[in-house]
């Protein structure tokens, strides 16, 4: 049986469509046998926030653009999650967010976390500190930089995000910037490349009892990566299709239990639940 999709996003995140409700997103978990769906929204910010710590712990660092981001609405949100509690009752649907940056943006973050009831908060790095700016990543980043300077200093800062946040409870997509890899002009990605720095993360995070999220948008994590988080003492892995639209909630979950299990991991204590050591 497939697990619980802990990462989607629906018109409540600023980078999708208005086709991607929450409704038809828990019609498609149900066509697919996902029992539970946690709708995390982007939680991204474009500005300082008064009390937010900050790249380099500087309140006048300029942010990198992210064109669209809007203020989170937490109250049409909640709403649209009762709605779908009712409409789908044999569906398990749990509120959530996807905080960006939440050791750089704290107190934004926990303004958000204040103004409602969340069941699932993921910690996430979509931007990387560059020349005194907190940049996106996309391939335009990649073009002007070091790809592997920049996983780096990515999987460096992810030791950070772990070390001084403590508002999430599972690690979002590890490698995010592995989806603007420049395979044309620098070859294959590997793990292997940075086993030292996955295993630098994982050994920060295994202590805190969170779980590490095996995404199936970004390429797919192989056993091995898996397995070193196993072996850094990692005891829970979440699942999450990080879908932004209806027919990819659940994307791929059947290659990701084949993945995670090789690893060494079981079902938890029931259909819901992060899968186990």
């Amino acid at each position: 049986m497939l697990p619980a999709d802990n990462h989607v996003h629906s018109r409540w995140s600023w980078d999708t469509a208005e086709t991607a409700t929450m409704e038809r997103e828990c019609e498609s978990a149900i066509r697919r046998g996902i029992p539970a769906v946690a709708f995390t929204e982007h939680v991204d910010f474009t500005e300082w926030g008064d009390g937010d710590r900050g790249y380099s712990r500087s309140a006048d660092v300029e942010v990198g653009d992210r064109p669209g981001v809007a203020p989170f609405d937490p109250v049409g949100y909640a709403e649209n999650i009762e709605r779908c509690r009712e409409m789908f009752p044999t569906l398990r649907i749990w509120s959530g967010i996807e905080a960006g940056e939440p050791h750089y943006f704290s107190a934004s973050v926990a303004r958000v976390l204040g103004a409602g009831v969340f069941d699932r908060v993921l910690g996430s790095l979509h931007g990387i500190a560059v020349d005194g700016r907190l940049e996106a990543i996309n391939s335009a980043l990649f073009d002007r930089h070091d790809p592997r300077e920049l996983m780096d200093r990515y999987l460096s800062d992810m030791v950070d995000l772990v070390g001084q946040s403590q508002v999430f409870g599972v690690l979002a997509h590890c490698d995010y910037p592995r989806r603007y890899w420049p395979v044309e002009r620098v070859g294959q990605y590997r793990e292997a490349d940075f086993e030292e720095q996955y295993r630098t993360v994982f050994a920060a995070l295994a202590p805190t009892e969170r779980a590490l999220e095996i995404n199936t948008k970004s390429p797919l994590s192989s056993v091995e990566l898996i397995r070193w988080w196993w072996q850094e003492g990692g005891k829970a892995v979440s699942f999450g299709s990080d879908a932004h639209r209806p027919d990819r909630v659940g994307d791929q979950f059947e290659v990701a239990v084949h993945i995670v299990e090789a690893a060494g991991f079981r079902p938890g204590r029931d259909r819901f639940d992060f899968w186990r050591r």
